[in-house]
């Protein structure tokens, strides 16, 4: 079996946000992990140039796992052993398979949460997989709770998937028919992390520190990944490690939230050129001080940002109004 996957706090992915930039500034803040943005499986095998950029991953982001999805099982083994075998980038810790996307595009091509409607489908993937890694290079793979309230079948995918040879799992709290919305049940993964035959890494609803170290002491779950929390916060990170250290959280100046989030568009800008970067992110930005006095003044305006330059000038001028206010 492959060594265990040692991390217990992880960034969750996101297709259009969790790229190489974002990566690198949570890994800077305290996450000791990331999963790539996922990536067609088919893509890999009919080597699409814009496919092999999404596993690039840089020696500043940190350890990071490569993410496929696709529902033919040599299909996913393939690309699973070319990303593995000739990484674009820097080689990967691990192989993840998605079984909880649950978009429509993905889900109703029979992929990501779609795969959750027949575990018989998940271990044929999962063990394909396993037979065409290398024997140290771990296997993981993201699911949900199940499908919908009906159909709620997790412990029997996750010993579906331990038997595979499946090394980590992660679980986002919900069903598929839920997608984003409601409360995630963490009820429903502490009776996983008792029943599953692997470490669970336990997702959904992490929003600050105290949650985080809640969740871990509660659920007894092995880690916790955050995602939609960390877009526009990825100093969010900072204060979760603190806290799962045991030590004071010290919560960041809008000034730090700031400077944090013009390094990870300056490394976006590296990346992907500054038109292109400026306009992805734009609705991470947005998000940076959600909440607060003239953030609605402040989204707009980001809105409306054309270049680096600009959201610079934005950025700077409100976090200094925030902190004179305070």
């Amino acid at each position: 079996m492959p060594p265990a996957v040692p991390y217990r706090l992880w960034l969750g992915p996101m297709a259009g946000y969790t790229d190489s930039a974002m990566r690198q500034v949570c890994h800077a803040a305290g996450a000791e992990a990331s999963v790539s943005e996922m990536i067609s499986a088919k893509a890999v095998v009919y080597r699409d140039r814009k496919t092999f950029s999404l596993a690039h991953i840089r020696p500043e982001e940190g350890p990071v796992a490569l993410q496929l999805f696709g529902s033919e099982p040599a299909v996913v083994a393939e690309a699973a052993a070319r990303l593995a075998e000739s990484p674009p980038g820097r080689p990967p810790i691990a192989i993840d398979i998605n079984m909880g996307c649950p978009v429509p595009k993905v889900a109703g091509n029979g992929e990501g949460s779609a795969l959750l409607r027949d575990p018989a489908r998940c271990y044929d993937v999962a063990s394909a997989v396993r037979r065409a890694l290398p024997p140290d290079l771990p296997l993981t793979a993201k699911i949900r709770l199940g499908w919908d309230a009906a159909h709620k079948n997790a412990a029997e995918v996750a010993a579906a998937l331990g038997e595979a040879g499946v090394s980590l799992l992660f679980v986002h709290g919900r069903t598929r028919a839920e997608m984003y919305s409601g409360t995630a049940d963490w009820e429903a993964i502490a009776a996983l992390c008792e029943s599953a035959p692997l470490p669970i890494i336990g997702n959904g609803d992490i929003r600050t520190p105290e949650e985080a170290c809640r969740r871990m002491r509660e659920s007894g779950v092995a880690g916790i990944m955050v995602a939609r929390a960390a877009i526009g916060n990825p100093l969010l990170f900072s204060g979760l490690a603190a806290a799962l250290r045991g030590e004071p959280v010290i919560p960041p100046t809008p000034g730090e939230r700031a400077a944090a989030v013009l390094t990870q568009l300056s490394l976006a800008v590296r990346e992907k050129g500054e038109k292109i970067a400026v306009r992805e992110a734009r609705k991470q930005i947005a998000c940076c001080f959600s909440g607060l006095p003239g953030s609605a003044a402040f989204r707009a305006a980001v809105h409306t940002a054309e270049s680096y330059d600009h959201i610079r000038q934005i950025l700077t001028a409100y976090a200094n109004s925030l902190s004179s206010e305070g």
